[in-house]
């Protein structure tokens, strides 16, 4: 074998190992902040356990009333944590107001700003990675009609059910408005939108995922049976 022949053969094989550490690197460090985010939030959430009062156990949950509403937050301010079952029994990831890259998305679930708080009438927006920093939305496309997602703040949980899923160009704000892709109309519905990446690997489009409001869980009462071991809060 010539000279060029053995150099060029080397070089392949260095390209080779460069791109084999470079995924493992990638890989290992998603791991790594997924993990983190994972932790973060567990934290989060049993710091606001250890600060209510639990209530005895009945067989029938009361009517909990209209849900509380919180005020929203300063930018990359944490202020609660998405559970979503049909991602891992373990699932939960932090979340801080605003889309930033790096001062929000790198470390989890960002709300976008102007949309609506958790529990209130209107769209509650959030966006994350699919790939990269933990990738907190990597399963998205996974959710089905009925799947639980659960929004966690310090006054407790908000369950939406997931209603449909659609693909728009990354232009498409609409799906932010108060009735999503309705601008102009005013809200009496409580809904939920997630917004991801699209394909995989890839920013050409973007995945969306509606829900609805179903009910609220005040922290005082525990949180809900399909979640109470994630979160550590069940009714005494």
């Amino acid at each position: 074998m010539s000279v060029v022949g053995v150099v060029g053969e080397l070089f392949i094989t260095v390209g080779v190992l460069v791109l084999m550490f470079l995924g493992w690197q990638v890989w290992l460090g998603n791991v790594i902040d997924g993990t983190a985010q994972q932790v973060d939030s567990v934290a989060l959430s049993k710091s606001w356990n250890e600060g209510s009062t639990p209530v005895t156990a009945t067989n029938e949950r009361p009517d909990p009333g209209p849900p509380v509403v919180g005020t929203a937050p300063g930018n990359a301010e944490k202020f609660g944590n998405m559970i979503i079952p049909r991602f891992g029994a373990d699932y939960i990831r932090p979340i801080a107001e605003g889309i930033g890259v790096d001062d929000v998305l790198r470390y989890g679930v960002g709300h976008y700003p102007g949309t609506a708080m958790p529990g209130a009438v209107g769209n509650t927006a959030f966006a994350a990675h699919r790939t990269g920093h933990g990738s907190p939305f990597f399963d998205i496309e996974k959710l089905q009609i009925g799947d639980s997602i659960y929004i966690e703040t310090v006054a407790g949980w908000y369950r939406y059910v997931v209603r449909n899923l659609e693909y728009v160009q990354p232009t498409g704000v609409g799906v932010l408005a108060p009735v999503p892709q309705t601008p102009g109309v005013e809200p009496t519905d409580r809904l939920i939108t997630l917004t991801s990446c699209n394909p995989v690997f890839t920013a050409n489009e973007r995945i969306v995922v509606y829900g609805v409001y179903d009910t609220w869980y005040p922290r005082a009462g525990g949180a809900p049976a399909e979640i109470a071991a994630v979160v550590g809060s069940e009714t005494s």
